[in-house]
């Protein structure tokens, strides 16, 4: 394959027109043109639909142009790297992370990362969803227990697990009996098994609040409207100061936070920048090394 039509073609279709493509680079429209009829002629695919005013991506365009897009970018950079003598950590890298690991530590994270690699503009988005890294055009997704997933590869850099916590002016009640509970998500009555020194229990729940955030969770149970299900890192201080109770661990909560990208691309230098200080910031991955992210 020419990988100078293959160029050519993600140019026009990055801009959505030959014409857009060749303002914005220099190139002469008929050259870009010329390159794509040829693209398409050596695959004997159409790539693009014309119109008289409008070009648009054919279903195979747009699987190549995905799948093309970021590797060119990646050894661009790496001509580049290589050119100057070093491969530093440059250009834009973006990042998916869930709500939790947002709002309690990747502010801090993302401060000192760019203090370290100021060449490196990062962007951090906050979704719990799973992303679609090439779609959505995603360097790297930070993911709680993610699925097996043939097209990603990483590492787990963080580990936590959950425990169910309460104010201690809430007295914890008789088996059988029902406990206020404090939830994420649905409203409806649940059971939680929880083990303690004395083996596993169940406690029945009633939620009187359903919040969707975890940080409003932990802030109800402080003031001790009912009982909740949080990451030990989140409540690790109360826990060790006394505001919140520990009432057990949840059975087989165990939480994993992987660092994921894709496997078909060249991991390039500032995403491997930002794995290796993923490590640093957590280099035994424990939740009590998130919990000093989290503070009071």
């Amino acid at each position: 394959m020419d990988l100078l039509a293959l160029a050519d073609f993600n140019l026009v279709a990055r801009h959505g027109g030959f014409g857009k493509a060749a303002r914005a680079s220099g190139r002469p429209k008929a050259t870009l043109s010329r390159r794509v009829t040829e693209l398409e002629a050596a695959l004997e695919l159409r790539l693009f639909e014309r119109g008289a005013r409008s070009l648009k991506l054919t279903e195979e365009g747009r699987a190549l142009y995905e799948r093309t897009a970021a590797l060119l970018t990646e050894l661009d950079e790496t001509a580049t790297a290589i050119a100057s003598g070093a491969e530093k950590p440059r250009g834009r890298l973006r990042i998916s992370a869930p709500l939790l690991l947002s709002q309690t530590a990747m502010g801090k994270i993302a401060a000192r990362f760019a203090l370290k690699y100021p060449e490196v503009r990062l962007e951090i988005t906050t979704e719990d969803r799973a992303v679609d890294m090439i779609e959505e055009g995603y360097d790297l997704v930070i993911r709680v227990n993610p699925d097996p997933d043939e097209a990603l590869v990483g590492r787990a850099f963080l580990r936590d697990r959950l425990v169910v916590v309460a104010s201690p002016d809430l007295a914890r009640p008789a088996p059988g009996h029902l406990a206020p509970g404090v939830v994420r998500g649905t409203s409806a009555q649940q059971t939680w098994t929880v083990m303690s020194s004395k083996g596993p229990a169940k406690i029945k729940i009633q939620p009187v609040l359903a919040l969707s955030s975890l940080i409003m969770v932990r802030d109800a149970v402080r003031a001790g409207v009912g009982v909740a299900r949080l990451p030990i890192s989140l409540v690790s201080h109360d826990l060790a100061e006394g505001t919140l109770l520990h009432w057990g661990d949840i059975e087989g909560s165990e939480i994993a936070l992987w660092a994921l990208y894709p496997s078909r691309r060249l991991l390039s230098a500032r995403v491997s920048a930002f794995l290796e200080f993923l490590k640093q910031a957590f280099p035994n991955g424990t939740p009590d090394e998130l919990a000093a992210y989290i503070g009071r």
